[in-house]
Parts: C-alpha cells; sequence; structure tokens
C-alpha cells in the first residue's frame, strides 16, 4: 500500500471516530434533556364507559381534552408519537332537567388516577365536562339475507334459508327506528352449490341509523341443498260447471305433467295425487278451448308444471 492510501486510510478512520463521539454526545445531551421536568400541553383522547342503558353518546359529544401538566420530556415525546386515552366513568356523572355532566372535581379526579405518580395535572381546558346524549328505545326486526344462490345441475335448496339469530335488536333515537323494519346483510353469491351450507355474514347499518347500534354484526345462514329427479305422468284432465243436459269430450284427456322433487319421493308419486281440471264457465264464444289448471298436488314437491295449458273440447247435448 502506498503512503498516500494509509495517509487517506487514517483520516477516514479518524473522521468516523469523530461522528461516533459526536453521535453519542448528541445522545447523552438528548437524553439528559428529555430526563428533565417541563410543563407543557398536551391532548388526551377521551374513551366514555358504563353508559347508561337508556342514553346514546352523540357524534358531537367530546372526544378530547387539551391538558397542562408537569411531565418529563421523555413523557411529552410519548404522547406526541401516541395520545393517551383517558376513560371517563359515566355511572357516576350528574344530570338536570336538560344537561349530562362530569362535575370538575370528579373530571379531574378520573384524570389523575390515570396518570403516572411522575406526572402531576396542573389545568384542563373546561371546567366541568358536559355529554350529549340521545334518550333511546329499543326496536326488533326481522333481518332479511342478501344471498343469490346457484346450485349445481339437478340440484335444489330445500325450503327457506335458515338465520341465526332471526331477528335483530336496534337501539336508536325514536325518530331512526321508525323508519327502519328489516336489517339486510352484504350481498353474497353462492355458485354450483350441491350440498348443505352454513356461512357467517355480516349486516349492513342502513343509512338512516346514524345514532343507531345493533344489537349483533354477523349473522349465520345456512340451507339444505338436494339431489332433485324428474318424474312425468299423464293426468285426467276433469271439467268442471257443465251445463246440464250435455256431455264433454276433450282433446287430449291427459296432461302430462313434470314434477321435480326428491328421488325418494318421487317414488311413492302416483297420477292419484294430481288434479288437473277445466272450468266450462270460463269458456267464451265461439273458441273450442279450454283453459286447465291444476288445483291439487303432493307435498313435498319443489315443483310442478304443467306440460299444456288448454285442451280442445266437443260438447255433446243428452
Amino acid at each position: 500500500m502506498e503512503q498516500k492510501d494509509i495517509k487517506r486510510s487514517n483520516d477516514k478512520r479518524k473522521i468516523n471516530i469523530f461522528l461516533i463521539f459526536l453521535l453519542c454526545s448528541f445522545l447523552a445531551w438528548l437524553v439528559s434533556r428529555l430526563s428533565e421536568t417541563y410543563v407543557d400541553r398536551t391532548t388526551f383522547d377521551l374513551e366514555y364507559i358504563n353508559v347508561p342503558d337508556s342514553l346514546l353518546l352523540a357524534d358531537n359529544s367530546f372526544k378530547n381534552v387539551d391538558v397542562r401538566l408537569r411531565a418529563s420530556g421523555f413523557q411529552f415525546l410519548g404522547f406526541y408519537y401516541n395520545r393517551k386515552k383517558i376513560k371517563i366513568d359515566l355511572s357516576t356523572m350528574a344530570n338536570n332537567q336538560s344537561d349530562f355532566y362530569v362535575t370538575q372535581l370528579d373530571f379531574r379526579k378520573q384524570i389523575e388516577s390515570q396518570l403516572s405518580a411522575s406526572m402531576t395535572l396542573l389545568e384542563l381546558d373546561r371546567d366541568t365536562l358536559f355529554i350529549d346524549f340521545y334518550k333511546v328505545e329499543l326496536k326488533e326486526v326481522p333481518i332479511t339475507p342478501n344471498i343469490s344462490l346457484n346450485p349445481a345441475q339437478n340440484y335444489l335448496v330445500d325450503g327457506k334459508l335458515k338465520i341465526e339469530p332471526s331477528l335483530i335488536s336496534i337501539t336508536g333515537p325514536k325518530k331512526e327506528l321508525d323508519v327502519v323494519n328489516s336489517i339486510s346483510t352484504t350481498e353474497v353469491e353462492l355458485n354450483e352449490i350441491s350440498e348443505d351450507f352454513s356461512i357467517v355474514v355480516d349486516l349492513v347499518l342502513p343509512e338512516e341509523l346514524k345514532n343507531s347500534v345493533l344489537s349483533i354484526k354477523k349473522v349465520r345462514i345456512s340451507g339444505n341443498v338436494f339431489r332433485f329427479s324428474e318424474k312425468l305422468l299423464e293426468i285426467p284432465v276433469e271439467v268442471i260447471n257443465l251445463p246440464e243436459g250435455t256431455q264433454i269430450k276433450t282433446f287430449p284427456n291427459t296432461i302430462a305433467v313434470l314434477c321435480k322433487a326428491r328421488i325418494d319421493r318421487l317414488k311413492d308419486i302416483n297420477p292419484l295425487d294430481f288434479k288437473v281440471v277445466a272450468d266450462f264457465q270460463e269458456h267464451r264464444g265461439d273458441n273450442q278451448n279450454l283453459q286447465v289448471s291444476l288445483i291439487e298436488q303432493p307435498n313435498d314437491v319443489y315443483s310442478v308444471q304443467l306440460m299444456m295449458n288448454e285442451v280442445e273440447f266437443i260438447l255433446k247435448r243428452q
């Protein structure tokens, strides 16, 4: 190594050592200054606890309080990056005919009890803490599921969905509760369902409920899914309300009915479980057709479809 390189390396080492000593000196000075006691102002966030059940905090209630403290520099530095949260117990608040409030003495005591022994509370920005409330009522409404179900091919959802709980309690001002009759879930879409399902979904707080609270935030929705099959049955057409002394013959005299149900249920279904009628009183003019309708069908059947809606007829006098 040349002499110039050696000199350059030594100079660089001296600068680094100097900078290290300078940093250590600065840190020592900073710790010394922050360890000293100062009097300054800071802001505490307020968290209200033990709110009476019959009341609801208004949005314009005080969220923070400015205070004058005697504390160390470290403590003020901590408040700068992370505000201290003070819990205000409202179980002991006072009230007159129009106002609810925490007295100056009680307000100060509650703050002081949550400060460390090295801090001294000198001044508050208000003598008394006034709290704005709404007088609230309770209303129970049903939950409406906002769910789109798309079963897989040859599968169906059996009956109504099960919602747990099916009712929800809303606590809020009467004028808000009067305009809400149900609470909806968030939108959910389930595709290609081929088995029973159970999901947890969030509830949507309506815009009208600005000062109201829901008793729960989520519900469980479940449903049963089954595989179905189809069965085609020929059902005789029965004509009703015929004029006396007449006979009628329909073409065709049976109507095909497509029935969808569980496979095990279809085994027990037969044409006697159905009744298809044509009402002659509904016949108008020279039309030679009669409308048919299904008036009886078995239970536990998902769907029944008439394959024809009308029949032709010939009327004979006896």
